[in-house]
């Protein structure tokens, strides 16, 4: 799992403990990027061409999405490049290419040593020479590309072709695979310079988009899974899959490699497995013919991630680059830093506007947790409780219309339901787990009696009212999304706008700035481009082998004897699935494997998606393996488990709330207006009351067990959300409200 380096820009927090030297809190460097531990740091002119690799990349996918093309750009049309829009499978062959390049020139195999060990290594020899085999796949693919130009009939039963495709394309190909990932293990790192077996896995990723563009461009594609499929399909396939899942590893660590790895023997070992996990046979030339194309790594995942994902992360850079990060920040200092344990709630309304577009929970924890987290440490909270709170609260970003992350763009294109019916669908669910945290920490401050930060510590909130303009992108997305336009282009002009208004600010862009912002939203795809595509490589074996579906009437038997007890087992699957996965690959594929099963419940679409996404997203901070919270223990100097604890407990609402969209579906705006307000109202109220339960806080005072029991109870019945279970509730908790009074011991006489 790739690490934080502790050399990470620094922001104005210096020391974690007593907080900037001058007494003033100014968030500053949050919106830099951080540097993990096995990232390269490049200098000179290596350096500016790494830059410019990763700027054309995104600026390829924003041309590509918009339909500009040179001619456009220049005035000047040159036939030989590509004209835009792309064809799709071509598109996303590149796409996944050019990740795969970038990422193996920018992360070593292993973490870099505090000190680099410099000179030559005698396995560079070895990895140069690698190279060569890699070089020999690359021209065999254009040499095939050639022949099929000229004419020549291609398929996978012609002998000939098969022994070429054999012996000089799929065996040097693998062959240099597998010796550049050996040696890249092995190999001293050098942090300023790229390991030649790394860079002979970026030539291996061109030959594979190579000759898969050139195989997908004729009828061949058609042929995927069939005997006609030529053999070199399967080793392309093949290799890419191992380009992918090494590359995943690198940057997202060992939990989604596991799960892949353990998909992938499923179905090569399926049909010796007993009861409904038992599978057909099937061949490995036939599986990686087929993993390759939209049924597996070009599927859903990465269709997402080529398109409206990657483009966020451009709007995301953008917003970076003018400094909106920090004004997120400040703003949310200046609003809530007065109140008790202010800290902690500016955390809260922080890392839910930065986890809304930053598109991971861990990462969101890094980016604002290095500030927040050191100062709920100084105004009392425990560091367990100040890594908790920031890890919820990063995590709640993914849940928050209207970009929730990544997640929300898969569900549009798996379940195919209107994005604008989606981030709306989502208002109520994150209102009620943002005010569950709110109430969380809140009852906490109240019980150890914590101040608020003083006036002389916080940004001046007429200050950043002035600066409320830096808002106006968002606002832009949001009305473009509910004016009709395309996602794409509503994205297009949301980014447009991040730097118009930079030039309100100190922080203007300028062509360099926005060549800045374009570098950096290429480093910045590069993870969850590689994790999109090997969750796509676990859709589909799903698909293949029918997992799903078998799963599917799995559920259908638990829920003939108890539909409660189908959801809970479906939660504890999606929540399984999800655990050490990124936000995007932990929705995908519980999506695969559990929603198919809800809908046939009866389940509607959303609702089932709904649910699903939930856990998934909730797995970041859910024990024994909860990556949010483990990425904020390492802030906070405190326990991984224990803060992973505490972080479940202050997101308790996030595993109540879905079981909620089965028995009230106006919680997802599905309903009259009346009916959606009543049911927002109730179970905001009701998150208020589970709160006070879990922390044990009631009418200003501790309260006993008997009370906490009571409040959870009732506070479940609010959520719950039908007529008589209102009644019931707010009687009982009218009636605990009283007993709490009669119980509470009276001041003595002074």
């Amino acid at each position: 799992m790739t690490t934080v380096d502790p050399q990470r820009t620094p922001n104005a927090l210096d020391d974690q403990t007593d907080g900037p030297k001058d007494g003033l809190v100014i968030a500053d460097g949050v919106d830099e990027e951080p540097v993990e531990g096995n990232r390269r740091l490049f200098q000179g002119n290596v350096k500016l061409v790494v830059a410019w690799i990763a700027g054309l990349y995104a600026l390829f996918h924003m041309a590509a999405l918009n339909g500009w093309s040179i001619g456009d750009l220049t005035g000047i049309e040159i036939s030989y490049l590509p004209t835009f829009p792309m064809e799709t499978w071509t598109f996303r062959i590149i796409h996944v290419a050019g990740a795969l390049i970038l990422g193996f020139v920018l992360y070593s195999a292993r973490a870099f040593p505090d000190a680099d060990r410099a000179g030559r290594h005698p396995l560079d020899i070895v990895g140069w020479t690698l190279a060569l085999p890699a070089l020999y796949a690359c021209w065999t693919a254009i040499g095939f590309a050639a022949e099929i130009a000229g004419g020549t009939m291609w398929n996978g039963l012609d002998a000939g072709i098969r022994a070429a495709e054999t012996w000089h394309f799929g065996v040097p190909l693998l062959f240099a695979i597998a010796g550049s990932i050996l040696i890249s293990w092995a190999r001293p790192r050098v942090r300023d310079a790229i390991a030649p077996a790394d860079l002979t896995l970026g030539i291996c990723a061109a030959a594979v988009a190579i000759y898969l563009i050139t195989i997908y461009g004729t009828t061949m594609r058609n042929a995927t899974g069939t005997p006609f499929a030529p053999i070199g399909m399967s080793f392309a396939a093949m290799a890419g899959t191992a380009l992918i899942m090494e590359l995943t590893r690198r940057v997202a660590g060992l939990a989604l490699i596991v799960i892949a790895g353990i998909f992938l023997a499923y179905v090569f070992v399926g049909d010796q497995l007993p009861g409904f996990l038992n599978a057909p046979e099937i061949q490995w030339a036939r599986f990686f013919s087929i993993v390759y194309t939209d049924a597996g790594i070009l599927g859903p995942t990465t269709a997402v991630s080529s398109t409206y994902i990657i483009l966020f992360i451009i709007f995301a850079a953008f917003l970076q680059a003018s400094k909106v990060g920090d004004y997120f920040v400040n703003f949310a200092f200046a609003a809530a830093g007065r109140a008790r344990g202010g800290p902690a709630k500016v955390a809260i309304f922080a890392s839910g506007l930065m986890g809304m577009i930053n598109g991971t929970s861990a990462g969101n924890v890094v980016a604002t947790g290095s500030l927040t987290i050191p100062l709920m440490k100084r105004v009392g909270y425990k560091p367990q409780t100040a890594g908790a709170v920031e890890a919820a609260a990063s995590t709640g970003g993914q849940i928050m219309p209207p970009i929730m992350g990544a997640g929300a763009f898969i569900m549009a294109e798996i379940t195919g339901i209107p994005y604008t019916d989606i981030a709306v669908a989502a208002i109520i669910p994150a209102i009620l787990y943002f005010a569950s945290i709110y109430f969380m920490v809140d009852f906490e401050a109240a019980k150890l009696g914590m101040r608020g930060m003083r006036e002389d510590e916080l940004p001046k909130f007429r200050d950043m009212a002035r600066r409320v303009f830096l808002f106006l992108p968002i606002i832009i997305l949001i009305a473009a999304l509910f004016m009709g336009y395309s996602v794409i282009r509503a994205g297009a002009y949301a980014t447009a706008a991040a730097a118009v208004v930079s030039w309100l600010t100190p922080y203007r862009m300028g062509p360099r700035a926005i060549a800045r912002a374009f570098e950096m939203a290429g480093v910045m795809s590069v993870q969850i481009i590689a994790v999109c595509a090997c969750a796509g490589i676990i859709v589909g074996v799903i698909s293949l082998t029918g997992v799903g579906a078998r799963f599917s009437s799995v559920l259908l038997d638990i829920a003939a004897a108890n539909q409660f007890l189908a959801l809970f087992f479906a939660m504890c699957i999606a929540i399984l699935l999800g655990m050490g996965m990124p936000t995007t690959a932990a929705y995908a594929v519980a999506a695969s494997v559990v929603a198919p099963g809800l809908v046939q419940l009866g389940i509607p679409m959303l609702t089932a998606h709904f649910f699903v996404f939930y856990f998934a997203v909730v797995s970041a901070i859910t024990p024994p393996v909860a990556l949010a919270s483990y990425a904020a223990a390492g802030i906070s100097g405190s326990n991984p488990m224990g803060t992973s604890v505490t972080s479940f407990k202050i997101g308790i609402s996030a595993f109540v709330v879905p079981f909620m969209f089965f028995y009230n579906a106006a919680i997802l705006m599905d309903g009259t207006w009346f009916e959606v307000t009543r049911a927002a109202l109730t179970a905001v109220f009701g998150v208020f009351l589970l709160s006070s339960g879990v922390q044990g806080w009631w009418d200003g005072g501790r309260a006993n067990p008997a009370i906490r029991v009571g409040l959870i109870l009732v506070a479940l019945l609010m959520i719950e959300g039908g007529w008589q279970s209102d009644l019931i509730g707010l009687g009982g908790a009218a009636a605990l409200f009283v007993l709490a009074r009669t119980m509470r011991p009276r001041p003595a006489p002074s």
